[in-house]
């Protein structure tokens, strides 16, 4: 059989609730708009863990931080757990990444057989949290508000550097499988590290901004005696003491924010123009998504690490042959992303999945199916033991051993302004959740187990960094005498073999 080709656009810290049915109307878009009218468009995607690394190896695993290991932005993803790369290079793909993937460890491949840039984020232990000493900052890791006080504009930055050089080299990457030189198909994924704060932006993407209506947040700040208590571990994670936000600061946040998913945009429409001018794009399904989202001062909250909507839901749309573009409004998840991917590209997975917490979309996407409750897991900074979340129909419970419950009606509440927990209204649907989160969890195993991964690597890496130092950061390797012309090969096949469309007219 000749399987689908396979396009993955993902991109960090984007926050769900600004694709209600693809992009917001605010948004200067117009490449992921029309690619929104092209997809099955997925309104309540949430990510499997609201930070970088751990969202990300579950993305690309379907299995939850309690298994992976993934707990934080400094934990190990192993290599014996497989991962879509794996699978797909198993039934015959050519997998290649370009961009950010935060592996941390010695493997920076995961199944890829290519990976054309380095990661933008070390691949060590350093940034180790430790739960043995609750409320300890290290300022040169950890995030501080200064992302929100020095917001606004700049024609270069290390992360637009970084977006630059990944689009560039999918870019060449296309445009060399649209020469078929390779007959076997192919999954390139491109993954982006915008919109992700520091929020500046380019001066072009700025002034597009200038009238939008959404740069306030629709729950103002809450003071911070009266947050729930992981918002306050948040809050001071941030140093918030040390810095004070005004309007101006949030909505120039905001600005630049929306901004860079303006900037993304251009990236993707020279994406999919290759992907097009290739003839690649009839064969090809497309995945967009994120691997989080950002809090943007709504509560007084910024970035991810929390299971409040901003933080946790993320943009999901799959175009691909055979799938009706639509709306789809049930809860899912980025866990869902490797069965999905193994039954559009018709690959079995059978002998792995009683290890995976993801579901297969396609049922649900082709109008039948259903997708059980939404587990999320959150073990990282700013927080003190483990944090659990279901998503079940229209409710929301997140739970943590230090911590009251916060139940959600996000049907009636979707800003989450009101905590059902101790309303004798909603008793029985907390018991009833509750019963399936002990089901799924051992929350004091879990603690456990994050405890000694943390103290494990902080040996570790305190050893490793004494003496001779040998990075895991991946180094991209480029042939320059396999490149162009060179005296082992024949000008007139070389010249042949590098052009496409072959003639006019092809």
């Amino acid at each position: 059989m000749t399987r689908p080709n396979i396009l993955i656009l993902m991109v960090d810290q984007l926050n769900g609730t600004l694709f209600p049915d693809g992009p917001a109307g605010f948004l200067h878009t117009p490449n992921l708009r029309r690619l929104a009218d092209q997809s099955v468009r997925f309104a309540n995607c949430y990510t499997a863990s609201p930070l970088c690394a751990p969202g990300r190896a579950s993305f690309m695993s379907g299995q939850l931080p309690s298994r992976t290991g993934v707990y934080d932005n400094a934990a190990e993803f192993a290599s014996d757990i497989p991962t879509y790369a794996h699978h797909l290079r198993r039934a015959g793909y050519h997998t290649c990444l370009s961009g950010k993937m935060h592996f941390v460890g010695p493997d920076q491949l995961h199944g890829f057989e290519e990976r054309l840039t380095t990661d933008i984020y070390p691949a060590d232990f350093g940034w180790t949290p430790d739960y043995s000493k609750p409320g300890e900052r290290v300022d040169w890791w950890y995030h501080n508000l200064s992302s929100v006080t020095d917001a606004g504009t700049s024609e270069i930055t290390n992360q637009l550097e970084y977006d630059d050089e990944v689009a560039f080299n999918a870019v060449g990457k296309l445009y060399d499988l649209a020469r078929r030189r390779d007959d076997r198909p192919w999954c390139l994924t491109v993954s982006f590290t915008h919109p992700h704060d520091p929020y500046v932006a380019r001066r072009r993407h700025w002034d597009l901004y200038a009238d939008c209506p959404a740069l306030q947040p629709t729950v103002p700040a809450i003071a911070f005696e009266d947050q729930d208590p992981h918002s306050q571990r948040l809050m001071a994670a941030s140093d918030h003491t040390a810095f004070t936000i005004t309007e101006d600061d949030i909505a120039r946040s905001r600005r630049a924010y929306f901004s860079n998913i303006s900037y993304l945009d251009e990236k993707f429409g020279e994406i999919l123009a290759v992907l097009e001018d290739g003839h690649m794009d009839r064969d090809t399904i497309i995945l967009f998504l994120s691997d989080h989202g950002d809090m943007l001062g709504e509560r007084g909250l910024w970035f991810k690490m929390s299971f409040f909507e901003g933080s946790s839901r993320v943009p999901l749309m799959i175009r691909a042959p055979g799938l009706d573009a639509g709306l789809i409004t049930d809860p899912v998840s980025t866990l869902d992303v490797v069965p999905t991917l193994a039954d559009l590209a018709d690959l079995d997975i059978a002998e792995i999945m009683p290890w995976t917490d993801g579901h297969s979309l396609a049922p649900l996407a082709g109008g039948t199916g259903t997708r059980p409750p939404v587990p999320m897991e959150y073990a990282a900074e700013g927080s003190e033991a483990p944090l659990v979340a279901l998503r079940d129909g229209r409710f929301k419970l997140a739970l943590c051993a230090l911590d009251p419950p916060q139940l959600f009606d996000l049907e009636a509440d979707p800003h989450e302004r009101r905590n059902l927990a101790a309303d004798p209204d909603h008793a029985a649907v907390l018991t009833e959740l509750t019963a399936k989160m002990q089901a799924r969890w051992d929350l004091g195993r879990f603690d456990q187990e994050v405890r000694q991964s943390q103290a494990r690597r902080h040996i570790v890496y305190a050893a490793l960094r004494n003496g001779a130092y040998y990075p895991w950061d991946f180094q991209p390797l480029r042939r320059a005498s396999e490149r162009f012309m060179r005296n082992h090969l024949d000008l007139n096949d070389l010249e042949r073999a590098s052009r496409y469309p072959r003639n006019v007219g092809d």
